[in-house]
């Protein structure tokens, strides 16, 4: 794989062409970034900005007034070659809080191994309506604890109302061990794009180590091949990343999430 192909089509295509993740949501081109507004359980945020040191902090005050305005929590998705290059430091000073550091991999979805076999006990479900939604909040609950339950929460709504509203830009799934769901997973799909993003995956302590997260992240490669999707992506988190790693997936650069509170 082309690294720096790769690399310029990810960001070009996922973040500075981003079209709307979702119903309801809008897309802008302004003032030098291109930024996501949406409800408050959507993603709301800026992707991409073409800034330097004399426009930054004027373009984070814009920031700042648009998202207050709207009543909206937001995320400045901030990636390892963006300029100028404290911005990091200029989005601290402006009242945001870092958190955990994530890897964006990527791997051509033809070329991923088989997954493993599910272990014993272990079923796939795949989500479709409000239980299979609820179900695959009770994973995200087990497998990260209840301090993660307002997220997961958030999350519930947005995948409700994309299987109820853009039923074909999402497709999601929960490994359930008899009733009881271990592990959540979705893919949401980007059309004109190379990618299909990865999302999810947490998998119940209990259950870790089975290979139920790679069996999940090749059963989505499947569909994502029969889709006509070339690339999976995934912001990775450390715990993932080393999986990612030993099935080919290759690191394009890390990104940070600033996330900000009006």
């Amino acid at each position: 794989m082309d690294h720096q192909a790769v690399l310029t089509a990810y960001d070009r295509q996922i973040r500075h062409d981003a079209a709307s993740e979702g119903p309801g949501t809008l897309v802008e081109r302004t003032g030098g970034v291109v930024r996501v507004t949406g409800s408050a359980h959507d993603w709301n945020g800026v992707l991409w900005a073409d800034i330097d040191a004399s426009t930054a902090d004027a373009v984070i005050a814009d920031q700042l007034r648009h998202y207050t305005d709207a009543g909206r929590d937001f995320e400045w998705k901030l990636h390892s070659y963006d300029r100028p290059a404290d911005l990091a430091d200029r989005l601290l000073a402006a009242g945001f809080q870092a958190d955990p550091v994530e890897t964006v991999m990527v791997a051509e979805a033809a070329a991923l191994p088989a997954g493993p076999a599910l272990p014993d006990g272990i079923r796939l479900l795949p989500v479709t309506d409000a239980v299979g939604v609820e179900l695959m909040a009770q994973a995200h609950v087990a497998a990260f604890g209840e301090g993660d339950a307002e997220l997961s929460k958030r999350i519930a709504a947005r995948v409700l109302t994309q299987l109820t509203e853009t039923p074909d830009d999402v497709v999601a799934v929960v490994a359930m061990a008899g009733d009881r769901p271990v592990c959540g997973a979705r893919m949401e799909f980007r059309p004109g794009t190379d990618f299909a993003g990865l999302w999810g995956g947490g998998t119940d302590p209990d259950w870790r180590g089975k290979g139920i997260y790679r069996a999940l992240v090749a059963h989505r490669a499947e569909i994502a091949v029969a889709r006509g999707y070339r690339y999976l992506q995934v912001d990775a988190s450390d715990d993932s990343r080393p999986i990612l790693d030993r099935l080919g997936f290759a690191t394009l650069c890390t990104t940070t999430p600033y996330v900000y509170q009006p």
